[in-house]
């Protein structure tokens, strides 16, 4: 067993070096350049694909979308942006569960906040941030009626979530699951 000495000398202080170290990371803010094209959606987040599927969107479009769910682990930024330039036209906080974000059902059941956004080239598209198992705060910096472009942040979700965007059905998608994509760097889907 190790000494009181030890304890305190060297494994706590090493513990909380590396706690620091691993919040350092986590609320990290990169610098990321994009090319603004009013044809492509840019993905709102870091992380993995789950699912690209054809869903019926009810909180505000009441039809069918397109729905690109996108994983954040704890290793990837979680700094959301908005993927296309417009007005924002609806924004809404929802308390709920914290299941974990990669369950289908979070989307509906967990905390989330929905924001859609009205862009004359894309339309109207639905971004819902959603916090999972172990993220417990979602921070909105959405303003209802705000002209906003690519490049702004649309908030933050802490420690692990999932960020779904409903999309028009006519819409290319340009990934599947499994991919790794980069906020405001992967075009994630385009207008033809």
């Amino acid at each position: 067993m190790p000494s009181a000495s030890l304890l305190t000398k060297i494994i706590l202080p090493a513990i909380s070096l590396l706690i620091l170290l691993f919040i350092c990371l986590f609320f990290r803010k990169p610098d990321r350049s994009f090319i603004a094209d009013q044809k492509n959606i840019l993905s709102p987040a870091d992380g993995t694909v789950l699912s690209v599927e054809r869903v019926n969107e009810d909180e505000l479009f009441n039809d069918t979308r397109i729905r690109i769910s996108i994983f954040m682990s704890i290793w990837n930024v979680h700094i959301n942006w908005y993927p296309v330039s417009g007005r924002v036209i609806y924004c809404k906080y929802h308390p709920g569960k914290y299941l974990v974000a990669r369950y289908p059902k979070s989307s509906i059941l967990n905390e989330r906040n929905t924001v859609a956004i009205e862009n004359p080239v894309t339309g109207k598209i639905l971004v819902r941030q959603i916090a999972g198992a172990v993220a417990r705060r979602i921070v909105s910096y959405v303003k209802e009626h705000k002209e906003v472009s690519p490049g702004e942040e649309l908030g933050f979700i802490r420690f692990g979530s999932r960020v779904d965007i409903f999309l028009p059905p006519d819409i290319v998608i340009l990934v599947k699951p499994g991919d790794s994509v980069r906020g405001l760097i992967s075009v994630i889907a385009r207008v033809s």
